[in-house]
C-alpha cells in the first residue's frame, strides 16, 4: 500500500497492537500487511500513541468516530459486509446499527449517537422484578416448597430450559439462566430473594474412596459378572431398565444411604440403611426397592467391588436380576450413579452422620431428584421419562 492509501479499523488496530507489543514501525507494518511509509505516518502523526478511538471494539457498542465512519462508507453504497470488515466489527452489529440509525433512508451519525446515548441512560426494569409471575415461577424451582425441608434446588439452566416446555406459546414466561445468575448474585438487581442463592449447587468435590482401599479388587467375583461383559444394550441405553447402585457414606464410615439409578431415565430411588451398611441390610432395602418396579424395568444392576455386595447371589437368585461389578478404583463405570451421588451431597453432605435421615426424607429427596429437568433428556424430567416408558408398556 502506498503512503496515501487509507487503512482499514481493524488493520490499522493490529499494526499499533504490535508497536505496543515492542516491534519497531517496520516489522509492524510488514507483520499486519501495509508499507513502512504508511505505518511511519501513522505513527508520526499520533506522536508514536495509538489513537483513543481505535480501541479495541467493546463488542456492543460503537463510538461516535465509528458511527461517521459507517455512514460514509454507506452514503459510498457500501454493503453490510464490507463495512463490518473496514470498521473491524461484526456483520449482525453493523445490520442492527443501520436498523436503528436510519432515518428516511439515511444513516445519520450525530442522530444514531444521540439515541444509543439515550438508550444507554433509560433504567431498564430487570425481567424478574417487572414480571411477578415469572419471578413466582423461578422462585418456586430454586426454593424449598411450600413446608417442605428440602429446596428443589434448579440449576439456573434447568429452570431456563424448563420453561419452554411449561409454556411453550407463552414468550412472556422466559428468562436467561444468566439473568437469573444475575438476579441472585449482582447487586441491585433484584426479582429473587437474596438467601436462595444459598440453594444453588456449587459443585462438588472429586469423590474419593470412603472405605480402606488395601482389600479392594479382591472380592472374586467371577470373570462372567464383570462390567466387561454387559451386554450392548446396557452400554448404548438403549432398553431401559438396567440400573447403577453405590452407597454414600456419612461420618466416620458409620452410616450410609444407598442410590439406584436408572440408566436411561435418570430416575433415582434411595435404599434407607437405618441397621448399618453391611451386606445384608443393603440386599434386603434393595429387594425392597426393586421390587416395587414392574419386571420389564429390572433388568440389570451394575455395582462398585464394595463389601456389601459380596452375597451377589443371594440377590440374583431373590429377583433374578442380572448383576454386574465394577473393576477395582473404576467410579466412571458407573458415570450416571457417580454423577447422581454428586448432585445427593446437595442435600447429605460429606461428613454428616446419614442416619438421622428418616425413609420419609429419602423418599422426599428422591422426589425432587426425579422432579428436576435434566439436559440429557431434553429438559424432561426422570419422573416423566419413566411414566412414559410405564405407559408405553
Amino acid at each position: 500500500m502506498g503512503d496515501g492509501t487509507k487503512v482499514v479499523r481493524s488493520v490499522e488496530r493490529a499494526f499499533w497492537r504490535g508497536v505496543r507489543d515492542g516491534l519497531s514501525v517496520f516489522e509492524a507494518a510488514q507483520a499486519v500487511g501495509i508499507s513502512f511509509a504508511t505505518g511511519y505516518r501513522k505513527v508520526r502523526q499520533c506522536g508514536g500513541v495509538m489513537p483513543a478511538d481505535l480501541g479495541e471494539p467493546s463488542g456492543r457498542y460503537l463510538s461516535l468516530t465509528e458511527r461517521e465512519e459507517l455512514a460514509l462508507l454507506r452514503a459510498e453504497g457500501r454493503g453490510v459486509r464490507e463495512i463490518a470488515r473496514v470498521l473491524g466489527r461484526s456483520a449482525s452489529t453493523i445490520s442492527r446499527e443501520l436498523v436503528r440509525g436510519t432515518t428516511a433512508g439515511r444513516y445519520r451519525a450525530i442522530a444514531a449517537q444521540v439515541r444509543a446515548d439515550e438508550r444507554a441512560t433509560r433504567p431498564k426494569a430487570r425481567k424478574l422484578a417487572a414480571n411477578p409471575r415469572l419471578a413466582s415461577w423461578v422462585q418456586d424451582k430454586l426454593a424449598p416448597p411450600a413446608g417442605g425441608r428440602w429446596a428443589r434446588a434448579w440449576s439456573p439452566t434447568q429452570v431456563s430450559r424448563r420453561l419452554r416446555v411449561e409454556f411453550p406459546d407463552d414468550d412472556q414466561m422466559r428468562i436467561s439462566h444468566e439473568a437469573i445468575y444475575q438476579a441472585l448474585y449482582v447487586q441491585g438487581r433484584g426479582g429473587l430473594r437474596r438467601e436462595l442463592a444459598t440453594a444453588l449447587r456449587t459443585g462438588r468435590a472429586m469423590r474419593r474412596p470412603q472405605r480402606s482401599t488395601s482389600n479392594r479388587g479382591k472380592r472374586s467375583i467371577p470373570a462372567h459378572l464383570m462390567i466387561s461383559e454387559r451386554p450392548a444394550e446396557i452400554e448404548d441405553r438403549a432398553v431401559p431398565g438396567h440400573w447403577e447402585g453405590d452407597l454414600i457414606i456419612g461420618a466416620n464410615s458409620k452410616s450410609a444411604i444407598g442410590t439406584l439409578v436408572e440408566r436411561t431415565t435418570r430416575y433415582v430411588m434411595l435404599l434407607h440403611l437405618p441397621n448399618g451398611h453391611h451386606a445384608e441390610a443393603v440386599r434386603d432395602a434393595m429387594l425392597t426397592q426393586i421390587r416395587t418396579l414392574p419386571a420389564h424395568l429390572r433388568k440389570s444392576l451394575t455395582w462398585d467391588q464394595g463389601s456389601e455386595m459380596t452375597p451377589f447371589a443371594q440377590i440374583k437368585i431373590a429377583d433374578d436380576l442380572d448383576l454386574y461389578f465394577c473393576d477395582p478404583h473404576s467410579p466412571w463405570q458407573r458415570g450416571t450413579n457417580e454423577n447422581t451421588n454428586g448432585l445427593l451431597r446437595q442435600y447429605f453432605p460429606k461428613g454428616t452422620d446419614l442416619s438421622i435421615h428418616t425413609a420419609d426424607d429419602l423418599e422426599d429427596v428422591a422426589l425432587l431428584l426425579n422432579d428436576r429437568p435434566r439436559q440429557t433428556l431434553d429438559w424432561a424430567k426422570p419422573a416423566e421419562a419413566l411414566n412414559r416408558l410405564l405407559l408405553a408398556a
